[in-house]
């Protein structure tokens, strides 16, 4: 058996993780961010302290400081037993071990939280999900997904992800989703219909690889974007 999960967990990935995973460079970054579904990510605080423009959204934002650090120490346990027992769906080279991977994950997750209490005060994390988000047409240049849509697709249908790539490319005009395995590492079977239904509608879409793999064969990413394919 793979490795498996039956729920979306909190895991915390940093913001050099998501510059590699989502191909991000300088013009990138210089404009107005959306993370959805960034979870105890230390993207946002990372980025926020060089005064970069994100924001992330998470239904895990309800929940205070101490009632995500527990929810934290109530899944993470569980995720690097996973990981222990399946080492061979993962790539060993940037992370060398698996206690390298938790202390990792652990930093950045400390530093979201360190971070989340005054992030929340200025608006940079709110509390809302897919597929409806909270803001105004073209509040932001680039909206991000990690490791929400596509990961959890037993848990999300076609139709969810299709709703929920509309909602992000209409609040911003460019759109990356990484990675586009399923949890367990197979390819996860709604990347065809959403390029298939956004190619039809005459949208830019492209699958790209990156310079980032930790899940096995997970280096790759998706891009919409609204302008007319060329």
């Amino acid at each position: 058996m793979s490795f498996s999960i039956d729920r979306v967990v909190p895991w915390g990935r940093s913001a050099a993780e998501y510059q590699a995973m989502f191909g991000l460079d300088e013009p990138d970054l210089g404009g107005r961010l959306l993370g959805c579904g960034d979870g105890p990510a230390s993207f946002n605080a990372e980025m926020s302290a060089q005064g970069r423009a994100v924001v992330s959204i998470d239904p895990l934002y309800a929940v205070s400081a101490a009632g995500i650090e527990r929810r934290i120490g109530e899944t993470f346990d569980e995720v690097m037993d996973q990981v222990r027992r399946h080492p061979e769906e993962f790539v060993w080279t940037d992370m060398r071990s698996v206690a390298e991977l938790g202390r990792r994950r652990m930093a950045a997750m400390r530093r979201f939280l360190v971070d989340y209490p005054k992030g929340k005060a200025e608006g940079r994390y709110l509390e809302a999900s897919l597929p409806d988000l909270p803001f105004d047409d073209d509040a932001f240049d680039l909206a991000l997904s990690s490791h929400l849509l596509f990961l959890y697709s037993g848990e999300f249908d076609l139709g969810f992800h299709i709703r929920s790539l509309e909602e992000m490319l209409r609040v911003a005009a460019e759109v990356r989703v990484f990675p586009l395995l399923q949890i367990g590492g197979a390819p996860s079977p709604h990347v065809e219909g959403v390029v298939d239904e956004f190619r039809s509608r005459g949208l830019e879409v492209r699958v790209e690889r990156v310079a980032y793999e930790f899940q096995r064969g997970g280096n790759r990413m998706l891009r919409l974007g609204r302008r007319p394919a060329a």
